[in-house]
């Protein structure tokens, strides 16, 4: 028998350094800071807490929804910048076994809390009724920082394959309405099948690594292409 062979040692640092290379990169090879990505998703928090208020009073027209208009601008928000990349996420924290809730929580870590939804908590149509109407309305009284935020927003679903369908369908109303753009939506895949996920490259299985892989995820979800479904 012959005998095992030994790795030298350039060859086995090599193999190390490729790895490390990879760890925390993009696909397009630049390393994904979470400082960095949390600046570049993250709204304007007159913004983030006017919509988490008209969501909570499920009223565009509340009273407080008002006042963070106008404590905004009187404090200068027309020279506040929107977002690069801007996003909200649905979750469904009961997905995914334990992992759920600490997908959650990772996600409030890298955006603002506020624009992490729970389904248990917020349903998709509440927030296309109240949260998307809320960053429409700022937007037709020449907040432009609104308006930048809703034509730019993106869409992300942890979930199944279920969850997906439910979000894209509510997301669907806003082409019946004539409220353009339709956010395009990525996907975390947190169920059991996640075909649909699967089918369009977002994976079939929740990422074993996946406090580091969400980081790419909606860094993908941010700068990827769109694709159109027919329903």
């Amino acid at each position: 028998m012959d005998a095992p062979v030994t790795p030298t040692r350039s060859s086995a640092s090599g193999r190390s350094s490729v790895i490390d290379s990879l760890r925390g990169c993009t696909l397009s090879g630049v390393r994904v800071h979470k400082e960095e990505l949390r600046r570049k998703i993250t709204f304007p928090e007159y913004l983030r807490l006017a919509m988490r208020e008209a969501i909570r009073a499920k009223d565009v027209g509340a009273a407080a929804v008002a006042q963070y208009f106008e404590a905004a601008h009187a404090e200068g928000a027309e020279q506040v910048e929107p977002a690069e990349w801007p996003m909200v996420v649905f979750i469904n924290s009961k997905s995914g076994g334990r992992h759920g809730p600490e997908l959650k929580a990772r996600l409030q870590e890298l955006m603002g809390e506020e624009q992490v939804f729970d389904l248990s908590a917020v349903k998709p149509h509440e927030f296309v009724q109240y949260g998307l109407s809320c960053l429409e309305k700022f937007a037709s009284l020449g907040d432009n920082c609104a308006k930048e935020t809703r034509e730019k927003l993106r869409i992300v679903v942890a979930g199944g394959d279920g969850t997906v369908g439910w979000v894209l369908g509510c997301l669907g109303e806003l082409n019946k309405q004539s409220r353009l753009p339709v956010p395009p939506t990525g996907i975390i895949p947190l169920g059991t099948g996640n075909d649909l996920s699967r089918s369009f490259g977002w994976g079939g299985s929740f990422p074993f690594n996946w406090r580091s892989a969400i980081k790419r995820t909606l860094e993908k979800v941010a700068c990827g292409p769109t694709a159109h479904l027919d329903r």
